[in-house]
């Protein structure tokens, strides 16, 4: 028999997915496809000449970006090809090996990312802190911005930062009119695009830019530089060449390249998913690297630039409504076309037409809300080092500087502790007591501090030791361990308060090791368990409340010690696995909390016990509110449930509960919400019974009275165990209580 697993794959889409792939590209990809080419032109025309590489190279690379990294990597609408953070490293490369010998190091870059890929360490190159990748980007676009300023003027690139601002003084003085003017055209009409009408923004501002430029110098009546191309792209398509130097020099050219393209890659892929929140298929990080690889190994080989996924280009791709990896491709295959077919036009671009766009793209690259969120999070000084490096020095060494700096400034916050040493008074008394802290990561490194504010506690003292620590390393253990044993042999005392989730006995008993809040939080609120052991967890209970909180309770209990003002009446079961004030958040003297088998309510005064909460609560403590809380597995709503006869006085007391059973069988409409929301028949009679309770309270003349006169409240809850959430009763239905305290609607 055959089934539809044992079908042979289909080599082919259905006609109707067909069809719709097709309407995709039409309406969709071929637009966008469009938008980013007259994008990606004069850019990649602008960085080959602005990193001293053949102009022809800017357009292999985006031609191989556009098609083989699209076609390889893992992003979808990724726009690949030269970048401007590369612009830098490339001259340097090329000064440094030659251009043929450049385009060996590209292919090394390419295999290298390509291994990245295949370790699959992509998403740790994310790890870099973004700080540092801001800075980085920042010193590129000044050192692009410098070197075209030159070009803007007349002039030619200078090989560095340094020479470039020594050098502007002279070609100010010798400054050609003809490209200055063109340029700031160049610069005035991409600053100002953004405020053209909206039909003329349709056009892209660099390509419009470049037009305008080419036009005007074809009209001045001055003599403009103009771009040199020697024949069509498939005439310069060059072969690398082995470089000759160090091959460490190589090498970490090569790594330099491959890193920063890398970085910027992921850094875009990420960008590009964030935009597409409502996509089903995100980036594959290491996919992307694999093809960003298999493109610079191409670009290499045929003689274009290093290539790199550029984020203005894959936001521009997005924004223009591209679907589908088609997009990227026929952008590319723009680009030969025109490359191939129209290289007279790219003959009559002006240098420095080029130069201003590559002035603003440089000037883009410093953003003042980086500046302003590093001196927020206090890395101001991490991101102007990189900075100042990345422009008078390079980029390789700027990004270890920077990570250095950003790897001491995290380390530095980590392991800070504070330590402090003062004397407190004892509630009003005149004895007198030393309280010392020690707040934070306890390491080695706090020993010159632990040592001078221990030395201000005198030999015989009082000391209160608080301990929020969350890692201690032997050293400090030793140190604080060895001044408490000495203190105490001076006659003082000790007592340790550990707040946090590492304990001195832990830190004897094993190796180092962080705490984890979450710990910290088990052993407070957690229960204890049943284990065959000797101690008493009532002793061990009180000794461990002494030893980690009562110091933190101990000044809120100090403003309740003349009396109580709760706000609350809470009147709940006596089941053990309900903890109020767990429940509700609240602290000493916010509950007035009575307890017992039901949370029942006996009516005509029939207990005097609950009769007298309710006088007491309502009529000497002025709550505010009466509070009535059931619970799910509730063992008092089983017996009721099941009418089960004990023969004892518990029969006695379920009778009071008799009405809920009653009302409940009627179909009362709590029940019916609660059965609708997936509670079971004993859960659904508790939720019915808390509804019933408080209708017998606003029976009772004091709860009456305290309603009508004072704006009492009343409301009924229901502890779910199984999932430790409370829901809202009121006395026809029930409803989620949402995470900032507001009722959502019924369940």
């Amino acid at each position: 028999m055959s089934t539809d697993t044992d079908q042979p794959p289909r080599t082919s889409l259905p006609g109707p997915a067909r069809r719709d792939s097709w309407a995709t590209l039409v309406r969709h990809d071929l637009p966008a496809s469009l938008v980013v080419f007259l994008v990606s032109l004069p850019l990649s025309i602008g960085i080959a000449v602005a990193a001293g590489a053949p102009v022809a190279a800017g357009l292999i690379a985006a031609v191989v970006g556009g098609v083989v990294a699209a076609l390889c990597g893992g992003s979808v609408l990724q726009v690949s090809g030269p970048t401007a953070s590369l612009t830098v490293v490339v001259a340097e490369s090329i000064n440094q090996f030659g251009w043929a010998a450049t385009c060996f190091i590209t292919m090394l870059a390419g295999g290298l990312q390509i291994l990245f890929g295949l370790s699959r360490i992509a998403r740790g190159v994310l790890a870099i802190a973004p700080v540092v990748v801001h800075a980085m980007l920042a010193g590129i676009g000044i050192v692009i911005a410098l070197q075209q300023v030159h070009v803007l003027l007349g002039g030619d690139t200078l090989t560095s930062s340094w020479a470039a601002i020594a050098g502007l003084p002279h070609q100010l003085a010798s400054v050609k009119a003809g490209d200055l003017c063109i340029g700031l055209v160049v610069i005035a009409i991409l600053v100002g695009w953004r405020h053209m009408p909206e039909p003329v923004r349709k056009v892209p501002a660099p390509l419009a830019a470049v037009l305008v430029a080419t036009v005007l110098a074809r009209l001045l009546p001055v003599r403009v530089e103009h771009i040199t191309i020697d024949g069509s792209l498939l005439d310069e398509l060059r072969l690398p060449q082995l470089p000759h130097g160090s091959w460490a020099a190589i090498a970490l050219m090569a790594v330099t390249i491959a890193l920063i393209a890398s970085v910027e890659t992921l850094l875009s892929a990420v960008a590009v998913d964030r935009m597409r929140q409502n996509a089903t298929r995100r980036t594959d990080l290491d996919r992307e690297l694999i093809g960003q690889g298999a493109a610079n190994v191409v670009s290499g080989l045929i003689g274009g630039l290093p290539v790199a996924a550029v984020i203005v280009r894959s936001i521009t791709n997005v924004k223009a409504g591209a679907r589908t990896r088609a997009s990227t491709m026929l952008h590319g295959l723009w680009i030969l076309l025109f490359s191939v077919a129209l290289v007279e036009v790219a003959r009559s671009i002006p240098k420095a037409a080029l130069a201003g766009l590559l002035i603003v793209v440089g000037i883009q690259l410093i953003k003042l809300a980086h500046i302003r969120r590093a001196q927020r999070t206090g890395d101001l000084v991490v991101y102007a080092a990189t900075v100042f490096v990345v422009v008078f020095w390079n980029l390789l060494l700027g990004m270890v500087v920077g990570l250095a700096l950003a790897f001491a400034l995290l380390l530095w916050r980590v392991v800070r502790v504070t330590v402090t040493a003062e004397e407190v008074g004892l509630g009003g008394t005149d004895a007198v007591r030393w309280r010392v802290t020690v707040d934070g990561s306890f390491t080695f490194l706090a020993l010159p501090e632990l040592t001078s504010e221990l030395a201000k506690v005198p030999p015989n003292a009082e000391v209160v030791l608080e301990m929020t620590v969350d890692f201690m390393d032997h050293a400090a253990y030793d140190a604080l361990q060895e001044w408490v044993d000495q203190h105490r042999a001076d006659g003082g005392t000790v007592e340790f308060i550990e707040v946090g989730a590492v304990r001195m006995a832990d830190a004897a008993a094993g190796p180092s090791a962080r705490g984890h809040s979450r710990h910290l939080l088990n052993e407070v609120l957690g229960p204890w368990r049943r284990t065959a052991t000797d101690v008493d967890p009532i002793v061990a209970g009180v000794a461990a409340y002494h030893r980690s909180h009562a110091h933190v309770v101990r000044p809120h209990l100090g403003v309740l010690r003349d009396g109580q003002e709760p706000d609350s009446l809470f009147v709940t079961c006596a089941d053990s696995r309900i903890v109020p004030n767990v429940i509700t958040n609240s602290g000493p003297g916010d509950l007035f909390t009575v307890r017992n088998v039901g949370n029942l309510i006996p009516r005509d005064a029939q207990d005097s016990s609950m009769e007298a909460a309710l006088i007491y609560a309502l009529d000497k403590l002025d709550v505010r509110s009466v509070v009535v809380c059931g619970h799910s597995g509730c063992g008092a709503m089983g017996a009721l449930h099941s009418e089960l006869v004990t023969g004892s006085r518990l029969d006695d007391w379920l009778a009071h509960a008799r009405p809920s059973l009653d009302r409940f069988r009627l179909g009362h409409p709590v029940g019916i919400a609660a059965a609708a929301a997936g509670f079971g028949p004993i859960d659904q009679l508790g939720m019915v019974n808390v509804a019933v309770q408080l209708e017998t309270l606003y029976a009772h003349p004091v709860v009456r009275r305290g309603v009508e006169e004072r704006g009492v409240v009343l409301s009924g809850l229901f502890f779910d165990i199984a999932t430790a959430r409370v829901v809202e009763v009121t006395v026809d239905g029930i409803a989620e209580i949402d995470g900032v305290g507001r009722v959502a609607q019924p369940a």
